[in-house]
């Protein structure tokens, strides 16, 4: 699996929101649903403020794959739950998007359960 690159990243980093998409059973992607992204130590991560209840995660969970979109760029993705960074990608949702509630509420206990370590996939 090849990684992202440093303006990738960078990017990544800067852009406001992104959008994600799972796969389906068929190979088909579900549809691009906007979310907010942080990137910890080089390493791309995305919540769903619903929690595991949240629609566009339920899809990204059944097959861990899928695509992102971010100013006008795309890519396939791979998706991995990873909650190991919990602390320092919840000080970077605060650091990039502020204080307030929806901060709070991408950082809560229930949007950690869906901490996804976010890979791109193939040749750029």
């Amino acid at each position: 699996m090849s990684g992202w690159t440093a303006a990738e990243l960078g990017d990544l980093a800067a852009a406001y929101q992104m959008r994600v998409a799972g796969r389906r059973a068929d190979g088909s992607w579900r549809t691009l649903v906007i979310v907010w992204q942080v990137v910890v130590e080089g390493v791309l991560y995305v919540r769903s403020v619903k929690g595991p209840e949240g629609e566009w995660y339920k899809g990204v969970a059944r097959h861990f794959e899928g695509f992102v979109d971010w100013n006008g760029r795309a890519r396939p993705v791979t998706y991995t739950r990873d909650g190991s960074r919990d602390a320092e990608v919840d000080a970077a949702y605060f650091a990039k998007y502020g204080n307030g509630s929806p901060s709070r509420a991408i950082t809560s206990a229930a949007a950690k359960q869906t901490t996804l370590r976010v890979d791109p996939v193939g040749s750029r």
